[in-house]
Parts: C-alpha cells; structure tokens; sequence
C-alpha cells in the first residue's frame, strides 16, 4: 500500500521525533527542509507543525540540523499563511542569530528568510539596526553569493538613513558578527 503524501510526511516526522540517531536526524530534517519547497506540501506540513520543528532546529548545538532548519524555514515562507506563522511565533530572532553561523548555507538562507518575512509589520525587526550592521560586513565578503545576497538586502530593504547609521555605528565599534567561514 502507497502512503498519502499526509502519512509520509506525518512518518518522517514521528522519526525525527523518536531517533536518538544525530545522523538521522540530520537526514529527516534534510528531507523535509526539501519537502517545504513544495507549495503542495505547505498545508500538511503546517498540521504536522513542521514549521516549529524548524524553529526549534535554529537552537539545536548540531550546526547541520541548524542548517537544514533555517533552509526549511526559507523554503516555508514565501507562503503568506507560513510567513505570518514565523512571525507571530517570534521566529525572526533566532533567525538574526544565525545571521552568526560559521556555515555559509545556514547565513544564506538566514539572509534570505528575512527578505521574505520583511513585510511593513515585520519591517522594523528584519532590518534592525544589528541586521543592517552586519549586512554591510557581508557585502565585504570574499564570498561572492554572500557579498551580493547582502547588497540586494541592503538595497532593496534598507533604507538610506538605516544603511547610513549602521555604517557610522560600525565606525566606532570593533565587536561584531563575524564571518562565515568559506
């Protein structure tokens, strides 16, 4: 017997859940950060709280399921219903903390999650005056995919005068948030 596109998604999550397994969890959460790309997928994952499970991830100490959860929650929230559910579930902190990661994958898809949840509400949070501060050390990476993704945000989210603060600000301070490693 095939199982419903539900039971197959409710299946990986009942093993993530029960695994004590680092390597399977790593695959399961993998698996349904690919599965959140799918607007088919965005009501069913939804009812199984998937979205939480994700959230939940961005703590987690293995830097691979942080990975795979911050990918999910970017893949997740270009739904409206998925974004406005991030939002009230004061997911966008955790997701400026990623902004920290050593992995380039998890600060991209950090980047680009806050250009999809910045929305007029949302706005003052996604492009706080940290944020924009480490936006512009991200223009000035090596790495080209980064350097670029945080000019787009700088460009099109930011405002002159934020993007004008945070440089002066970041003039008179040496602490910051690092780099990703390459």
């Amino acid at each position: 017997m095939e199982l419903s596109r539900l039971e197959y998604l409710q299946a990986l999550v009942t093993e993530f859940q029960a695994t004590d397994s680092p390597e399977a969890k790593e695959q399961v959460l993998a698996n349904l950060a690919n599965f959140a790309y799918d607007p088919k997928n965005y009501e069913y994952l939804r009812q199984l709280q998937v979205p939480d499970l994700f959230l939940d991830a961005l703590t987690e100490d293995n830097e691979t399921l942080v990975e795979f959860g911050m990918g999910g929650l970017c893949n997740l929230c270009l739904d409206k219903t998925n974004k406005d559910y991030i939002l009230e579930a004061n997911g966008v902190e955790p997701i400026i903390n990623c902004l920290s990661s050593s992995n380039e994958e998890t600060v991209m898809s950090a980047v680009t999650t806050l250009m999809y949840l910045t929305t007029p509400q949302s706005r003052q949070q996604t492009t706080a005056l940290p944020v924009v501060e480490c936006m512009l050390r991200f223009s000035l990476s090596a790495s080209r995919r980064l350097s670029n993704l945080a000019t787009v945000f700088l460009e099109d989210y930011c405002t002159p005068l934020q993007v004008e603060e945070a440089r002066n600000l970041s003039k008179h301070t040496a602490v910051g948030i690092p780099l990703p490693k390459d």
